[in-house]
């Protein structure tokens, strides 16, 4: 069975190319086939992912060699969102995710998603008025794909993908990665849009069986997540948003440092009117006040010896936005981080990073129950 992907008109049609792992051996700022009809077979990235960039730190043990890799440490601007614009900001910004930070995530986000909320969403979609031809599911910024490759083989029936990001690196990684079929072997197809979804409407979900999105709550202003809320209630479709912080870390051993680091990371995540660990309770209030049923599970990654790299690049991050946020730290955090590091790399140290995974079934605009 082929893989159907369909593009906006900025992007044009995609063939099937390598995934993010093979693609990183690309080195200027353009994406072999994924030219507008009619062109070359080449698209200028105008806002390609710089690997080594996107701290604004300076230089101490957070630092890895090679630098943090995007994503996982501060963005030094607040109120912006890697993948995804998500308010004005200056055009020429580069997205901030890389796609090594995502793929290196992507098994610790797999397994803490709560398997939990799935059966509840079946059953709404299952009920869909008109859903004959299938699910329509968006997917906001959706980076290289994750949540359709973990979601779509869950799912049966025939299912039509659309990725929103603003990153046409990762637009087309997730493209060309997308499920081929869904759990009972129904067709998939994907289809990309690139730019601004912070403002949702009701029209731009016109159709929309599902919305689904993985740590955006909180980089949502109050505001902005009302908004989202409207825009689905308006639509009459669901939401499962995934991974969302909860503000809460637990280190084994522990440290008397780790409250203090905490504490600075979650001040840091509020900076700009962001909601940071704070978004999962207020999406909870504003999808019920908009008529939503909402359910919470924890979905917390479970990080040990064999997720090592990416506890590495995790405390980088996590220490490296303590300081960012609360510069007298960086004396004690030196130490703290370079034992941390050292630990990690022994295999003595595991962590707890808590998220909160939110389902919300809006009443269906066919008025089904």
């Amino acid at each position: 069975m082929t893989n159907p992907v369909t593009t906006t008109q900025q992007s044009g049609a995609i063939p099937a190319q390598p995934g993010p792992r093979e693609a990183m051996g690309m080195t200027d700022d353009v994406i072999p086939g994924a030219a507008p009809r009619g062109q070359s077979g080449r698209v200028q990235a105008t806002e390609a992912v710089l690997p080594g960039h996107g701290s604004s730190v300076e230089s101490g043990p957070w630092q890895a060699p090679g630098g943090v890799i995007p994503g996982a440490g501060p963005s030094g601007k607040p109120g912006s969102r890697p993948t995804v614009k998500l308010r004005e900001a200056n055009p020429d910004d580069p997205p901030r995710y890389a796609p090594e930070w995502l793929e290196l995530r992507e098994p610790a986000d797999a397994a803490a998603r709560a398997h939990e909320l799935l059966d509840p969403l079946r059953i709404r979609l299952a009920n869909l008025p008109g859903k004959s031809g299938g699910v329509v599911i968006h997917d906001l910024g959706c980076g290289t794909g994750s949540m359709g490759r973990w979601l779509a083989p869950r799912l049966d029936g025939a299912q039509h993908w659309i990725l929103h990001d603003r990153d046409p690196y990762l637009l087309h990684f997730a493209a060309v990665s997308s499920p081929r079929s869904a759990a009972d072997g129904s067709r998939v197809s994907v289809e990309t849009r690139r730019g601004d979804v912070a403002r949702l409407t009701p029209d731009a979900l016109q159709g929309a069986s599902l919305v689904t999105a993985s740590a955006l709550l909180d980089v949502l202003t109050r505001e902005e997540i009302d908004t989202f809320a409207a825009a689905c209630a308006g639509a009459g479709c669901p939401a499962l948003l995934t991974l969302s912080v909860a503000g809460r870390v637990e280190l084994t051993p522990s440290h008397p440092l780790d409250a203090e680091i905490a504490q600075a990371f979650n001040d840091h995540q509020r900076r700009g009117g962001l909601l940071g660990p704070d978004a999962v309770t207020a999406a909870a209030e504003a999808f019920s006040e908009h008529g939503a049923t909402v359910r919470l599970h924890p979905s917390p990654w479970r990080l040990g010896p064999e997720q090592a790299a990416l506890t590495e690049q995790w405390l980088r991050g996590w220490v490296g936005a303590a300081v960012e946020e609360r510069p007298e730290l960086r004396a004690e955090a030196d130490v703290y981080l370079t034992n941390r590091l050292a630990a990690c790399a022994a295999g003595e140290l595991r962590v707890l990073v808590h998220h909160v995974d939110l389902l919300a079934l809006s009443r269906p605009a066919g008025g089904a129950s």
